[in-house]
């Protein structure tokens, strides 16, 4: 998981039919709020308008095309899929806890709310859970502030989260409770993410002893051709760490001395 830059100006449909839809259900949950809390009436989000093509393509080429939680570049496997930072349906404060509603419905076209994410992080980990360090704070509906809450999930694109979350090996480990309950809600260690850091370890590995022996070779006997092969390996070590790299995080741990 690494920071995501998203520009700071919303793409055009959030700023148009966005902030109508967002009024409407403002206007829908002013009309029966009691009816929302208990679920017997819910709000009908547009898909076409918070996943829309120029909302995805913003947050795909903010993020480099990896998924905003795990690194991993998405597209090879799946289409992944444009999501809620905080819910936007109904949350639950812990997984195993019954569905509370309303969610964050006036959050579901804010562009600071959405990520593009795959499919496991969003629909098998992260679904609705979003903890809070206390839920007595949680904003319940529009009128409230979510500047009240705290949240334990990290922000994509708020927070410097090598902060909260460093790599031992392929393992994410939490260093602040923000960043134990991120790699635990959203499966941050989950096996089949572990297996595929791993492999890009086992490349980086390989990588470095070339390295050395290309240093032991450039310090016996110099030649261009050496020289060439040792400034690939180098630029190579390099990328892996951009941000553009799958499993940046990881890689920037792993070679940073």
């Amino acid at each position: 998981m690494i920071r995501v830059d998203k520009p700071v100006a919303p793409p055009a449909v959030l700023l148009t039919r966005g902030v109508s839809k967002a009024q409407t259900h403002r206007n829908d949950y002013g009309a029966a709020p009691a009816d929302h809390r208990r679920g017997t009436r819910t709000f009908d989000f547009d898909k076409s308008v918070y996943a829309a093509a120029e909302v995805k393509g913003e947050l795909l080429a903010a993020q480099r095309s990896k998924c905003a939680f795990c690194e991993s570049l998405v597209r090879h496997v799946s289409y992944g899929a444009v999501e809620h930072y905080r819910p936007k349906a109904g949350y639950k404060q812990r997984k195993g806890d019954r569905l509370k509603r309303p969610g964050y419905y006036w959050l579901a076209y804010d562009w600071d709310n959405l990520f593009f994410c795959c499919q496991l992080c969003n629909e098998q980990f992260k679904q609705n859970h979003f903890p809070l360090r206390d839920g007595r704070r949680r904003a319940r509906c529009h009128a409230d502030s979510i500047g009240d809450e705290e949240p334990l999930l990290i922000h994509p694109a708020r927070l410097d989260i090598s902060n909260h979350i460093e790599f031992r090996q392929e393992r994410a480990v939490g260093r602040t409770v923000e960043g134990k309950a991120t790699v635990r809600v959203l499966g941050l260690n989950r096996p089949e993410l572990r297996e595929a850091r791993t492999r890009r370890l086992k490349s980086l590995r390989a990588l470095l002893r070339v390295r050395e022996l290309l240093h032991d070779q450039i310090a016996r006997a110099s030649t261009a051709k050496l020289r060439a092969e040792l400034a690939n390996i180098d630029a190579q070590l390099q990328a892996s760490q951009a941000d553009t790299a799958e499993y940046a995080a990881m890689a920037r741990a792993f070679l940073t001395p």
